[in-house]
């Protein structure tokens, strides 16, 4: 055992102030780690409808600037420039990338209009996640605001096969207070997460840690 990883009492749950001052300390990498959430549901995986998915934006950004493209046709182009897209095309650019097969960009949104004009090119754009999709909230009729989420850095989180969700909600260089109130503002979203069908206690066990750190159970 580490003597970093010796300083935490693995019988104690920590209030989060305390938890991610440890996390910090115990990261064990020369480089800016994450600092991770991570949740044990009391939900049944295998039920299609206790499976957990949702978006988050956190107070302090933690997303890597992404490249976006919008498939959008003549009317919409001006909304994607001003909310800042990067790549903006319609039937043209689909063709092009059918063509070349190159995805010089990070995520995808697009209005209802273009996905049959998408379509052919989802054997492309689906297999590196790059097709827009209404789940994820990438096509829509409101172009601008979508493209605004994104810059402010909204992700994904969703349950695994074991029922349990996984949050980057900083980075070791971030502040105690920073990470803290991430944290809070995760655990909010994890809760009111909750599907309608999941008895029993929903948060069983919630814990930080650094990348590569040893896990810091949080008192509840």
């Amino acid at each position: 055992m580490s003597e970093l990883t010796k300083l935490i009492d693995k019988t104690k749950s920590y209030p989060i102030a305390e938890a991610v001052a440890l996390a910090k300390k115990t990261s064990q990498v020369h480089f800016d780690a994450n600092i991770e959430l991570h949740a044990r549901l009391g939900i049944d995986p295998v039920k299609s409808e206790q499976q957990v998915r949702a978006f988050i934006t956190l107070p302090k950004n933690v997303a890597k600037k992404k490249m976006i493209v919008a498939f959008v046709g003549a009317n919409d182009e001006a909304a994607a420039k001003d909310a800042g897209a990067d790549i903006i095309g319609g039937e043209e650019l689909i063709k092009k990338i059918i063509a070349t097969k190159k995805t010089d960009f990070d995520i995808a949104v697009a209005t209802p209009e273009m996905m049959k004009m998408l379509a052919p090119a989802a054997k492309i754009l689906g297999p590196r996640g790059l097709m827009p999709s209404p789940k994820n909230k990438t096509v829509t009729n409101d172009i601008k605001t979508a493209i605004a989420e994104i810059k402010k850095g909204k992700i994904e989180f969703k349950s695994d096969a074991g029922g349990n969700v996984h949050l980057v909600i900083g980075k070791v260089s971030f502040s105690d207070e920073e990470l803290v109130t991430n944290f809070q503002v995760a655990l909010e979203a994890v809760r009111k997460a909750k599907p309608a069908s999941s008895k029993g206690t929903y948060l069983q066990k919630v814990s930080v840690c650094s990348g590569m750190g040893p896990g810091i159970r949080i008192q509840l």
